[in-house]
């Protein structure tokens, strides 16, 4: 058996990295002078890397591990389905008996009428398919030109054309091509950084309701869909207030747009419910999913669809859309495998009552640290926001992103992964993270916190920018 595993020493992996591989989000010419962080192995929540330290894997890979590294039963069942049956495509009027269980599978978990499920190799890719879907069921319908879609600014949705236009990351819409036609952004739901003198309840509903605003300036008659995470992930852990919601599920209702549901992060497990359209009791026409779908052991992506939708679509002639990918047989094993874990273990339940809590508790306590401002917490999705002054809510003396950057180093120095996003730290721990290694992350924040602010400090950044 060729299993490619460590076998040089860290210096000489670098140097064939740097040389060869071009990372995704990295500035390579920088990478090239640090060298990468080489990982070789995994267990649990710990991650080991090529000089043999450990890292608590606070970040569940890329939000994805949830049921934690080394299972070796999706290794199994990964093994067996290679050899049964490793490929074959389901167009052309063909299927396979892997693909057929996970979607019944995903129909009998997923919240209300989403019972049928178009697969992509990732959440990027399930979001190009949404934009194709939710034109072409406008289309069938008489409407072709209901075909804008409202999206939100600092959402991420995937780093395709698609993904990326959806988005509204403006970075990923400055390089190669602008955002593709018919995408429309409003502002998020941040209250700390853009709430100003209002109280989170009020804000929230200002914030939906600017949604209604682009609805009636851009026509009902050409809006063909909102898309939203329930929690935006990438944009920092950005928790919308309580009024925000439901305001989006009665405009979504009043109008007659589709509600697209991101998934993506918030799915399988880690709002403490199945979905985070659970948590938020919102009903989506469609929810993309992917990532935790099969805790990130093998590519597998898709869009979970209405009846009414998917029964329009299925009326419409060729949907002239697919992957090579598209509902691979080694992955859906592995994602059904995931799954059966999930459920047999009650992980989901133990998120729910027992660890989710007690990291919530523990989380919420880093807001009474000197260099932070908010510390907010869904389930197994956490941020906390950095400040130099926590009553006004004030930004550093520095460009945007220094001081979480900073911090995000010493979480690395202290065997910690965390991301920074700006200035803010945020979590999202594989969802079996025990209540001592919680401790253990949290101890180890706090030990980053501190010699950040001792960092920044020396450097004359603890500051009013």
């Amino acid at each position: 058996m060729n299993v490619i595993s460590n076998h040089m020493p860290t210096a000489e992996l670098q140097t064939l990295d740097a040389a060869h591989h071009m990372h995704p989000f990295t500035d390579g010419a920088a990478l090239a002078k640090t060298g990468a962080r080489i990982i070789t192995a995994a267990n649990g929540v710990m991650l080991t890397d090529s000089d043999g330290h450990q890292i608590l894997d606070a970040m569940a890979g890329l939000w994805c591990v949830n049921i934690g590294y080394g299972r070796y039963e999706l290794a199994d069942v990964a093994a067996r389905q290679m050899k049964e049956l490793p490929y074959y495509n389901t167009f052309f009027q063909t299927s396979h008996v892997p693909v057929i269980a996970l979607s019944a599978k995903l129909a009998e978990l997923a919240p209300n009428d989403l019972n049928n499920v178009f697969y992509a190799g990732s959440g990027s890719e399930a979001n190009d398919t949404n934009i194709r879907l939710v034109r072409h069921y406008w289309a069938i319908k008489g409407q072709p030109n209901k075909n804008i879609i409202i999206s939100r600014k600092n959402a991420y949705h995937g780093s395709t054309l698609g993904g990326g236009s959806l988005g509204g990351m403006p970075k990923m819409q400055t390089q190669g091509v602008p955002v593709i036609p018919g995408i429309h952004h409003i502002d998020q739901p941040d209250w700390w950084s853009e709430g100003g003198d209002k109280a989170p309840e009020e804000f929230g509903l200002e914030r939906a309701r600017q949604l209604e605003a682009a609805i009636h300036e851009l026509g009902a008659d050409r809006v063909a869909a909102f898309i939203a995470e329930p929690v935006q992930g990438a944009g920092g852990v950005i928790v919308p207030p309580s009024t925000y919601w439901p305001e989006i599920q009665r405009i979504c209702d009043e109008h007659g747009i589709l509600l697209i549901a991101d998934e993506v992060i918030c799915g399988f497990g880690r709002t403490g419910h199945w979905f985070g359209t659970d948590y938020y009791g919102i009903r989506p026409h469609i929810m993309t999913i992917a990532k935790g779908l099969s805790s990130g052991y093998a590519p597998i992506g898709g869009s979970m669809v209405c009846d009414e939708v998917a029964e329009t679509v299925a009326q419409g002639g060729d949907f002239n859309h697919g992957y090579t990918y598209s509902g691979h047989p080694v992955s859906c094993a592995v994602a059904m495998e995931n799954l059966r874990i999930m459920e047999e273990e009650k992980i989901v339940e133990n998120v729910a009552q027992e660890t989710g809590p007690y990291l919530k508790a523990k989380w919420e306590s880093l807001a009474s640290h000197p260099l932070v401002g908010e510390a907010k917490i869904v389930g197994m999705m956490g941020s906390i926001a950095l400040t130099p002054h926590k009553e006004s809510r004030a930004k550093f003396a520095a460009v945007a992103g220094t001081v979480g950057f900073a911090c995000r180093t010493r979480c690395f120095a202290n065997g910690l992964v965390m991301r920074h996003v700006g200035d803010r730290l945020v979590i999202s721990p594989p969802l079996v993270i025990t209540k001592a290694e919680i401790d253990t992350l949290i101890e180890r924040a706090i030990k980053s916190l501190d010699e950040t602010l001792e960092q920044i400090k020396a450097d004359g950044l603890y500051k009013v920018g």
